[in-house]
């Protein structure tokens, strides 16, 4: 079955979990999930952006962190992207956070890491809007 991206709703459901999470034991699931969570709202605010024809959004769409950030950068030009600029050039953003994560051993998974993951995660959350 074929299923119908919502990417704002994506992302914060996925902020919902990870914040129900990461108050209790699974502090690993949380950063998990707060990734996830924004990279759903990096690509709705990556939606409305023209790009160039060299550029594939659906590829950028479908990537993940940190080759997310790689692909928008090499995309992103002109002052229509201001708010997606503050996250993606921002070296710190999602930082230590990846995809493959999801396998690691819990105890890879740095507090520190979740926390800036957390603040992260609510900002380009509320960056998307309504």
């Amino acid at each position: 079955m074929a299923f119908t991206p919502d990417l704002p709703k994506a992302a914060r459901r996925h902020l919902q979990a990870a914040d129900f999470l990461n108050s209790g034991p699974r502090r690993d699931v949380a950063g998990y999930l707060y990734g996830i969570a924004a990279e759903c709202a990096i690509k709705q605010l990556t939606i409305p952006v023209p790009m160039g024809p060299q550029h594939d959004k659906s590829a950028i769409l479908y990537a993940h962190f940190p080759e997310l950030r790689t692909l928008l950068r090499d995309a992103l030009s002109g002052r229509n992207t201001q708010t997606l600029a503050r996250f993606v050039f921002n070296d710190a953003f999602l930082n230590n956070w990846g995809i493959g994560m999801r396998y690691a051993n819990p105890a890879q998974i740095l507090s520190e890491w979740v926390d800036s993951w957390a603040k992260q995660a609510k900002d380009v959350v509320n960056a998307m809007g309504t």
